[in-house]
């Protein structure tokens, strides 16, 4: 059964508000509308890039029916945390179902050797990357890098930009991952600041960690990104 088709099902229609993250492509939202519901958008946490519980609970009204949140990048939402805040109130916790470029967890199948090459290639990156904040990671919480997605350190969007222009000069592959929120996307513009969730589409940046990234290109990465230093300032 597909996320509309769940909303639909557990009564989900007009009048209701689904939460879902603003830091993410905007199907989630638009699977909402198709439901007859209204997207209400809440803040990330910083380590994980998915919906933040605190933020979730303070954004709940008395027409809240579910959250929703999106797994990014090979990360999973704190789903836990999520359901805690749902249950307090009564509300549906529905895990968005799309396994594309952005999404990231894995879906259930065996660790095939393309897995395998990415998780290796996301370590070696890990291990000698320092021009720039590598993803987080959390003891027992599983990555599975689907995107290797990364911050640079500076002045936000600007910074960014710029590394990102550099990088491409000198060979290397990226990025910018979300170019713009959700909420602040014409269609589904809204008046509210979503700080994690600004933060994160100013500084975050992906490099190549495919399967088909061979050493001669994560050696390139990672030589280039040190010796920029995660910081490029534009001519004058």
């Amino acid at each position: 059964m597909g996320t509309v088709e769940t909303l639909t099902a557990a009564g989900i229609g007009a009048g209701d508000e689904v939460v879902v993250p603003s830091y993410a492509m905007a199907d989630a939202a638009e699977a909402v509308r198709r439901a007859g519901a209204v997207p209400v958008f809440a803040d990330i946490a910083p380590e994980s890039l998915c919906l933040d519980p605190e933020s979730v609970a303070a954004t709940l009204t008395l027409r809240a029916a579910a959250v929703m949140p999106v797994h990014l990048f090979g990360r999973r939402a704190d789903l836990a945390g999520l359901r805690a805040v749902a249950d307090r109130r009564g509300l549906l916790l529905v895990e968005y179902e799309q396994y594309g470029q952005y999404e990231q967890c894995e879906p259930p199948a065996p660790v095939d050797e393309s897995t395998r090459r990415r998780w290796a290639n996301a370590a070696y990156l890990n291990a000698r990357l320092r021009g720039v904040v590598t993803p987080a990671v959390t003891p027992g919480v599983e990555h599975g890098y689907r995107s290797y997605v990364v911050r640079v350190p500076g002045n936000g969007r600007p910074d960014r930009d710029a590394f990102a222009r550099a990088l491409r000069s000198r060979g290397v592959r990226c990025h910018v991952p979300v170019q713009t929120p959700v909420h602040r996307l014409p269609s589904y513009r809204r008046d509210l600041w979503l700080a994690q969730t600004e933060r994160a589409a100013d500084q975050c940046l992906a490099l190549p960690v495919d399967a088909a990234t061979g050493e001669r290109e994560l050696h390139r990465v990672v030589a280039v990104c040190n010796a920029l230093g995660g910081l490029v300032p534009e001519a004058a």
